[in-house]
Order: structure tokens, then sequence, then C-alpha cells
């Protein structure tokens, strides 16, 4: 489904309507395999001597195929053109399913197999309520979502970067490896330095931290950075890497908490769960961040309000510090460990 819908894009979508449809039917693909992905880490992230290991692992994994695609990009639209680009993604997705035949599974016996349909629903509703019900996963959950929420002026500063700065495709190309190499170093300082450290602590920093250092991005927009020396495709890197990194360092914590506290026979459906709440609050963030661009009046052709709508957006992004009493002052990333090491 994944692969037909690129394939669609590169030949036949000529209309918004059959834009649509492709993207739904790719989503669509990309979630199912995705969450058969995400029960199969969660379980067999279980047995791993050091807890979360193997999801930081994956992140990894995902973060390098990430580069990899970054760094062509820019090159691959303007050598081979946009629906060019289309057809060469259409085939990614046959990888994945040409790797599933060597993906080696144990059959499990299950009473619940001799249940009725709407029987079997219902227990996987109840495992999902009660691990949902876990404080542990819970309250960081909806802190992450509430974080996620906050406003995000992402469309108004790509206009910034491309039509005021005159960014070009292939240099946002480079913006965007940049961003997966920073993301990858995220997940490795996260896996061998920040496991232990609570994640009240770990979240508040990462909040002060963003704001200080997302601040730096009022200086691209009032120019000043030119005036010390540097340019405005530098800065843009430096920025965007250092970003990421805290973002990274933010969403890793939540994601190896639920594969430690996963209820086995849920595994999939927690974590279909957990990534549509967390995506929930993206959504939430770009489109609070849109209105206030209209709000503010900034256009793809007025940047005159760029500065205000970036420093109401960064103050906002502050308020996630008085939520944090949601999450256990003693919950750390390898809580479960420890724990089990005592008994």
């Amino acid at each position: 489904l994944n692969s037909f819908s690129w394939m669609s894009f590169a030949l036949y979508v000529n209309s918004p309507f059959l834009a649509t449809m492709a993207i739904v039917g790719s989503a669509v693909g990309t979630a199912c395999s995705d969450v058969v992905v995400d029960s199969v880490v969660v379980e067999r992230s279980r047995d791993q001597e050091t807890s979360g290991a193997l999801q930081s692992y994956c992140w990894m994994s995902y973060a390098l195929g990430a580069i990899i695609s970054s760094y062509f990009s820019g090159f691959l639209v303007q050598e081979v053109g946009v629906r060019g680009v289309f057809k060469l993604t259409a085939g990614v997705p046959l990888l994945t399913f040409l790797f599933s035949f060597i993906l080696h599974e144990d059959k499990i016996k299950s009473s619940a197999n001799g249940m009725k349909i709407t029987a079997r629903i219902g227990n996987q509703a109840k495992k999902l309520w009660a691990a949902v019900r876990e404080p542990a996963i819970l309250y960081p959950t909806t802190f992450i979502f509430l974080f996620q929420a906050t406003p995000v002026p992402e469309g108004a500063f790509f206009f910034f970067k491309t039509e005021k700065l005159g960014f070009s495709p292939d240099f946002l190309g480079q913006v965007n490896f940049v961003s997966r190499v920073a993301m990858l170093l995220g997940i490795g300082f996260y896996n061998y330095s920040l496991k232990k450290v609570p994640l009240r602590t770990l979240f508040k920093w990462t909040i002060i931290l963003g704001f200080l250092i997302g601040s730096t991005q009022l200086i691209l927009i009032s120019g000043y950075n030119k005036t010390l020396g540097i340019s405005d495709e530098l800065f843009a890197l430096g920025d965007t890497a250092v970003l990421t990194v805290l973002g990274q360092l933010s969403f890793m914590p939540l994601l190896v908490l639920a594969a430690q506290i996963c209820p086995e026979g849920v595994e999939a459906t927690l974590f279909a769960t957990l990534m549509s709440i967390l995506n929930s609050g993206s959504f939430i963030g770009t489109n609070l961040g849109a209105g206030l661009t209209s709000l503010f009046g900034v256009t793809a052709d007025n940047f005159d309000n760029m500065f205000a709508l970036v420093s109401t957006c960064l103050l906002l992004g502050l308020v996630p510090l008085f939520l944090l009493k949601m999450i256990p002052a003693d919950i750390t990333s390898e809580e479960d460990k420890e724990k089990d090491a005592s008994l």
C-alpha cells in the first residue's frame, strides 16, 4: 500500500484530492508496519540485560536511515525532479516487505484463540487500560502530550528561510541531514549517559535549555548573526543541530519507559496508542502555531512581526515547567531494572 501510494504520486497525482488520497494511503501503510515493528521491539526488549537498550539501538538505526535519506534528498530533487524522487521512494517499502521473511517468530498458542472476536477485543482493551493507568506511563505521557501541544511556528519559519533568507532546496536538504545526525547523537548521549537521571530533572533541563537555545532563532530573524560575522546558513545549521539533540533527549525517555512496563499481549496496541497521543499533541501544537502566525499577520511575503511571533511561542514553551509534578520525581528509565535487582 505504501509503495503503491508513492508510485501514484509519481505517475497519476495531479489534483489536491488525489494527493490527499495518496498521502492517506502511504500513512496507513507506514502505520501498519510501524505497529508490528514496535510490538516486536517491545516484546524482545524485556529480555535485554540493559533495560531499554534495544529501543535506543532501533532509534539509532532509524536515524542512520534518515541521515542517508536527508543527504541525498535535496540533490535528487534537483537532478531527477520531484516525481523522480517519488518513484525512488516507492521502492523503499518493498525492502521492508523482503526483510519480513527473515523475521523469526514463534507461534503462541493462547486460550484466547478460541474466544469470540468481541471477547478478544474486550480482553485487549482491559490490558490496555491497565497499562495506561500505570503512573509510570500515564503521567509522563500526559506531560509529553501537553509539551508537544505548545505552539510551534513551523510553517512561518519555513517560509522565512525560503522567501526571506533565500535558502535553496539543496541547502534545506543539508539542514535536514544535520538534524538527523544530531538525532543520532542525541539518542547515543541519552543511551550512555542519561538513563539513570530522573525524568522530572531531565525534562526540566531540556525545557530550560530549549528556551535558551531556541532564543537564538531571534538572532537569525533580526539578522544580528551577520553582525557577529556568522552567515545565515552556518547559523541555521548549528541552531538546528542543537535543538534536535534537545528534542530527542525529551522524546527517548518515554519510549524506553513504555517498553519496560508494557504488559505481554498488548505491545502493539499500547505503542500505537502512545504514538497517537504524541502525534495528536504535535498536531495541536502546529495548529496553535499556525493560529498565532495568522494573528500576528505573518505571511509568505510579510515577516514584520516574525520576531514577536517566535518570542511568544518560546515563552509559551515554558508552560510545561509548571506541570513537572505530573512526573513522579523518582522515576528513571532503568527503574524497573533497579527494582528487580533489589528483590
